[in-house]
């Protein structure tokens, strides 16, 4: 009879780890978008513009670029992860509570700035810990619902309805406030539960444990064609994604005259399109390869801020916007997946973390302050057209992608090879 191994009870560690990192990067962007869907609330006593808007948000995508890079080179050097985690856990969810103390602009963004350093680490690390306790044939699943369907469900889903609940009942600053309680209680999962790397070759991921091997440098990285051109991807996706999610709720309303309602549903579409996209484009490329996941979804990526633009009925554009929304299932293909598959162990976090940086830093910091400038000078409409742009380029750079995923090149080479082995060989250029 054929027993299953240990990665696969229901309450092993994978599923476990999964549980808890699921919640953890959750609540990251559950604390990241609460500022857009409360920005209505804070306009009319803190005096804020759109510019000023993405000036915050390009704060935030700043310090999370400096101290994700930073903290992942600090994790693999030292060959440790869960402190930092814990850490970074505990830091975001005070700065969070800390942004309803805020006076104004300068205040405001400096609150921000904080928070975003303090999150910046999390997912690196997370999806370090993640891929070494995965096994091949989930690796894509798992990490696409730690990545894409966390932050989906509790960022673009309950976060609204509870953020705005809030502030409608008590005010903005309360909203604010009580964002630090799962964070703490996460933070105490996370020492309780979760193993600093598992031990030695697990039987779950297939990959050797080399936190004593000497620590790969950037440029090595670098020349990796996949981290390179994953770090390409990241500026240019990151721009659609921080564009849209930043201004689609203010656009809706004032731009297209949407009602509240309507634009909330139409948000809501764009959450539940968030957490079905986030695993589904993983899992798709686990079977298909990351490769052409990649090339097709962030094309169909590049339609969903158009349609903002053009669409009429609130319950059309819900519907469209739900079936094109699927560029955060290919963000944990391009930060964690591929260069997972494509570094060493012991470079794993460093990678993810310079890809995510360079990510945060033109995508995320530069492309929000710019946008929200044109915004002021233009009409918001510029900034969907910019966001549809971002992805535009990155499925365009996903052509020239190597692939990785342990199936297709199980497919394509002769018995008994190593899969995770040949796709870092390919993946180098050698």
């Amino acid at each position: 009879m054929t027993t299953h191994p240990p990665s696969r009870t229901v309450w092993s560690y994978e599923n476990r780890l999964l549980a808890i990192l699921f919640m953890t990067f959750g609540f990251v962007f559950f604390d990241r978008l609460a500022l857009s869907f409360l920005f209505p609330f804070m306009t009319a006593e803190l005096h804020l513009t759109n510019a000023q808007l993405g000036m915050v948000s390009s704060a935030l995508a700043l310090t999370w670029a400096i101290s994700g890079a930073a903290a992942g080179a600090w994790s693999d050097a030292r060959g440790t992860r869960k402190p930092l985690l814990i850490a970074a856990v505990i830091g975001f969810s005070v700065f969070s509570a800390l942004s309803g103390l805020v006076a104004g602009f300068v205040s405001l963004i400096v609150f921000r700035a904080l928070m975003g350093m303090a999150e910046g680490p999390v997912l690196p690390l997370a999806q370090s810990l993640m891929v070494e306790s995965s096994t091949p044939s989930r690796r894509g699943f798992n990490m696409g619902l730690l990545q894409g369907s966390a932050a989906g469900l509790l960022g673009a889903m309950i976060g609204p309805p509870v953020v705005i609940g809030i502030a409608t009942a008590y005010g903005w600053r309360e909203a604010f406030y009580v964002s630090c309680i799962p964070g703490f209680l996460i933070a105490f999962c996370i020492w309780r539960w979760v193993k600093d790397r598992p031990n030695g070759r697990t039987a779950a991921s297939g990959i050797p444990n080399t936190s004593t091997a000497p620590t790969v440098s950037r440029w090595a990285l670098l020349k990796q064609r996949n981290v390179l051109l994953c770090m390409l991807i990241s500026c240019f996706f990151l721009t659609w994604f921080v564009v849209i999610i930043s201004f689609a709720p203010t656009y809706l309303v004032t731009g297209r005259h949407f009602s509240a309602a309507d634009m909330g549903l139409v948000m809501t579409c764009l959450g539940a399109a968030w957490v079905f996209w986030g695993f589904a484009v993983p899992a798709i490329s686990d079977r298909v390869g990351r490769k052409p996941t990649m090339v097709v979804f962030a094309l169909i990526a590049a339609a969903c801020p158009v349609e903002m633009i053009h669409m009429q009925s609130a319950w059309a554009l819900g519907a469209v916007v739900f079936a094109t929304y699927t560029g955060l299932g290919c963000f944990t293909l391009f930060m964690a997946t591929i260069p997972a598959e494509t570094v060493p162990p012991n470079a794993m976090a460093g990678a993810l973390g310079l890809i995510m940086g360079a990510g945060e830093l033109i995508g995320g910091f530069l492309a929000p302050t710019v946008a929200g400038f044109a915004a002021d000078q233009y009409g918001l409409s510029v900034a969907m057209w910019t966001s549809a742009g971002g992805a535009i380029v990155a499925c365009l750079l996903s052509m020239g992608l190597v692939e990785t995923a342990p199936a297709v090149l199980r497919r394509r080479k002769p018995a008994g090879a190593d899969p995770l082995a040949l796709g870092a060989q390919h993946a180098g250029g050698r």
